[in-house]
């Protein structure tokens, strides 16, 4: 299995693009996906009250996800949460009975569980004005989202103030994504990697939405 490094900024000059790069080719078994060049309609047009068919570059993202043991998401914060791009693409590919379903009293249950997370987030903003704020876009991507779908996340790696940096604190950047890249790809490799739980039929095949 391997590493699945989703860069989800719009623009592939971004220093954002930059950041997944350097981790993904430090990581020995990382594979990158941007989600800017994937093809598909962000808006799940129907809630979950209808199936919405998946594009063909949104189920090759789901099998990616589904030969991975970790995820790791690198993203900008705007406006308290991430671009709409990655959060239309969580929207239309972590669907119910695939990503996860409901249980006993309605709780959620992760069917990713048994996946590593990790999450890159820049920012303008200092970190105390994150730590007033109570850092929405983290815990947001982090709980939420990974969390909720059974990936188990660690605290977020915050990176900035981006805007006003110098280039060599953006190379110090650069340079830790590389560090974490080499160090998530040793731990892979050295570990017995304990196997992510093994896809149904349904997160497969594709299972419909609930309603």
């Amino acid at each position: 299995m391997t590493t699945l490094v989703i860069d989800g900024h719009p623009h592939a000059g971004s220093f954002v693009a930059a950041l997944a790069r350097a981790y993904a080719e430090a990581h020995p078994d990382a594979r990158l996906l941007a989600v800017r060049d994937l093809a598909f309609d962000p808006v799940l047009r129907h809630g979950y009250s209808e199936r919405m068919e998946l594009e063909p570059d949104l189920e090759r993202a789901w099998a990616e996800i589904l030969d991975s043991d970790r995820v790791v998401v690198v993203a900008p914060v705007w406006w308290g949460s991430v671009p709409a791009e990655l959060k239309g693409f969580f929207d239309r590919l972590l669907l119910p009975r695939r990503a996860y379903r409901y249980g006993a009293n309605n709780l959620p249950e992760g069917l990713l569980r048994g996946r590593r997370g990790r999450l890159v987030l820049t920012s303008d903003s200092p970190w105390w004005y994150l730590l007033l704020t109570g850092n929405p876009a983290a815990e947001q991507v982090r709980t939420l989202v990974l969390g909720f779908c059974g990936i188990r996340t660690g605290r977020a790696t915050m990176l900035g103030p981006v805007r006003g940096s110098s280039a060599q604190q953006r190379e110090r950047w650069i340079e830790r994504m590389r560090s974490l890249g080499q160090r998530d790809g040793r731990a892979h490799r050295a570990s017995a990697r304990p196997a992510a739980q093994d896809a149904t039929p349904g997160q497969r095949a594709g299972a419909s939405s609930s309603s």
